[in-house]
């Protein structure tokens, strides 16, 4: 049976740059839909948070707007409903072992802005996965994560990788650039990442050897399914 790690942020909030808490949290599509095509496919599925906090969902992500359509917010809300049990009792990232996984997994929302981008046991296991060979799947804002990754030399793991994430174009249609501290895109093409943006909000994915990455919420179901069919050809 193949196993998947979803490594999702802790934080309810973003601190924005003139001190104010933003209420944020993980974005329930990108929890969702990956979440349940990999459970279709038969998937193990683990849940780790750092401290084994349970995470908090973005409200906005939840409105009929951000998902997609009422009836799609309430299929969200149902799916997410359904696996409440594994969403309340998160293991610690600190005790994750990456060997465990066949894929490490890292939905966005703007809470990976506030915790995992300086989380160093967060940038372990992103370095493990990525030398290892596992598939690494990076999602939204979760890219921010990448910034935690050092090597031991301190140099950063990922430079020279193409990727994507949710585009400082994005960030500033949706009205928090102002405020925002510092952009994912921005900070990543500054680390040497080969950062490709697709239109906003339209669905993107890049895969650059076993780091598979997708720009925002409208990629969810097709980075989730590049996943699948490449841990499906490795078999």
């Amino acid at each position: 049976m193949n196993s998947v790690l979803f490594v999702v942020s802790a934080a309810d909030h973003w601190t924005l740059n003139d001190g104010t808490l933003h209420p944020t949290g993980y974005w329930a599509e990108e929890l969702a839909e990956p979440h349940r095509q990999f459970a279709d496919a038969g998937w193990q599925i683990t849940i780790a948070t750092p401290g084994g906090v349970a995470p908090t969902i973005d409200a906005g992500s939840l409105s009929p707007q951000a998902a997609g359509g009422v009836d799609r917010a309430a299929e969200i809300v149902d799916y997410l409903g359904s696996i409440g049990s594994e969403l309340d009792e998160p293991r610690s990232i600190s005790d994750v072992v990456v060997t465990d996984y066949d894929v490490v997994f890292y939905p966005g929302g703007h809470g990976p802005m506030e915790d995992l981008a300086v989380d160093a046991v967060s940038g372990r296991i992103l370095t493990e996965a990525l030398d290892s060979g596992r598939i690494l799947g990076v999602l939204c804002h979760a890219p921010a994560a990448l910034l935690a990754a050092r090597r031991d030399d301190g140099t950063w793991p990922f430079t020279g990788y193409r990727m994507t994430g949710f585009t400082d174009e994005e960030e500033t249609l949706g009205g928090l650039a102002p405020k925002a501290p510092w952009l994912v895109q921005s900070r990543l093409v500054e680390l040497g990442a080969d950062f490709v943006a697709g239109a906003p909000w339209g669905e993107h994915m890049e895969i650059d050897r076993n780091l598979y990455t997708g720009q925002n919420p409208a990629s969810s179901a097709a980075l989730a399914t590049a996943i699948i069919k490449a841990v499906a050809a490795q078999a």
